[in-house]
């Protein structure tokens, strides 16, 4: 490969606090992709090293936020000797508009990674108008 090809590590972006945090660790914005289908927005989430008891998914004031916690007693008595990758808690939240059924909103995990469909309403999914 060119040195222009290379693969980078991407760094975890730490979440931006708008107030002090009392739990202790750091919150990182998890990698995130969006999916569209006429019938649905898929959200699919990396949270490495969250266990599906420790995951919180809530929808309130037009708001979807998804927070993963980390169980650092895994990592106690580690040392490091390289490390890419930094252990702490995930959390992101989504602004959701009128389009989305909220009562309908599901949510799953699997291998590190959180699945969140946001279903279209009735309203929003394209549809075949029939000409007179």
């Amino acid at each position: 490969m060119s040195e222009s090809q290379e693969l980078q590590v991407q760094q975890k972006r730490e979440v931006e606090k708008k107030t002090e945090g009392t739990a202790p660790g750091r919150v990182f914005v998890p990698v995130t992709d969006i999916f569209e289908t006429p019938e649905a927005l898929t959200v699919a989430l990396e949270m490495p090293g969250v266990d599906r008891n420790s995951l919180e998914a809530r929808v309130e004031d037009d708001v979807v936020t998804i927070e993963g916690r980390i169980d650092f007693a895994k990592y106690e008595g580690m040392q490091p000797i390289y490390t890419e990758y930094i252990v702490g808690h995930y959390a992101r939240s989504f602004e959701i508009s009128n389009k989305i059924d909220q009562s309908k909103i599901s949510a799953q995990m699997k291998d590190g990674v959180v699945t969140i469909v946001l279903p279209k309403a009735e309203q929003a999914k394209p549809r075949r108008i029939d000409v007179s």
